[in-house]
């Protein structure tokens, strides 16, 4: 009996230990995840702030002017996005096609997640929604009609890509999308881009000799591709539509239904 309780003691003391050793280890990794991770602090930029920031009176009043006319009537226009587009750069503009009458069709890339050892997962959302974000904060979800492997040139009279620091990076990247982006581009069908949008295109190989603006962080990689780049809220050259920020969606959004009325 006393023997066994020797035994018995020398089991707890063993296990203490054990848990003592075990305890140091998850001190040590704690330790170090708090040493990979930062504080959690962010700007972002709500609608609401940016149509009530002093400057962006005619911003707020595109917005809030009722349309009443339909000029883009029978139009049908492809939305380019990913993950990370600016909220109002895909919103507004789509937004203000559909009360013209034009017919909008958010495309996105084919659903291809990261291998599972960088560490990353996704919403089962991810499947059927592209995620917005509000200068770097992601913000929302927008559900999208199609994938990138499912369209044609034919079916669409215009494409329009929003900018957003990541979603550019997200699509560039993208076969079919540069695939048909260059397709697009030699039917002469307009192509326009936003912000950081424009990036896309210099993937795509379509910048050369062409004249065009772009978010200024951009701008040398515009030129690098061939570009020339001019410092205005639009530029126009040919089939070709470009816009630097947020605060020239109005503008940007207007120049779309001119050139496609006229065509």
């Amino acid at each position: 009996m006393k023997k066994f309780s020797s035994f018995a003691i020398a089991a707890l003391f063993f296990a203490a230990a054990v848990s003592k050793v075990n305890a140091q280890d998850t001190s040590h990794e704690l330790e170090v995840m708090n040493q990979l991770a930062t504080s959690t602090a962010v700007v972002n930029m709500p609608v609401s702030k940016l149509l009530n920031a002093p400057g962006n009176e005619a911003l707020k009043s595109f917005f809030f002017t009722p349309v009443k006319t339909k000029t883009l009537q029978g139009k049908k226009i492809a939305v380019i996005a990913a993950d990370g587009f600016e909220e109002i750069e895909l919103t507004g503009p789509v937004w203000y096609f559909k009360q013209l009458g034009a017919t909008v069709d958010i495309i996105a890339p084919k659903f291809n997640p990261a291998p599972e050892r960088y560490g990353l997962s996704h919403p089962e959302m991810s499947k059927t929604h592209i995620m917005a974000i509000q200068y770097l904060q992601p913000v929302g979800w927008i559900k999208f009609d199609r994938t990138a492997d499912q369209i044609s040139v034919k079916d669409y009279d215009a494409v329009f890509i929003p900018g957003g620091a990541w979603n550019p990076d997200n699509l560039r990247y993208d076969k079919d999308v540069i695939r048909f982006i260059q397709e697009f581009n030699k039917s002469g069908k307009l192509i326009a881009a936003i912000c950081h949008a424009p990036v896309v295109l210099a993937s795509a190989d379509i910048l050369k000799g062409k004249k065009l603006t772009g978010y200024w962080n951009i701008q040398v990689d515009l030129k690098n591709a061939g570009g020339t780049v001019l410092e205005q809220p639009v530029v126009t050259d040919g089939n070709l539509i470009t816009s630097r920020h947020p605060i020239d969606v109005a503008d940007f959004s207007r120049a779309v239904e001119s050139w496609l009325v006229k065509k």
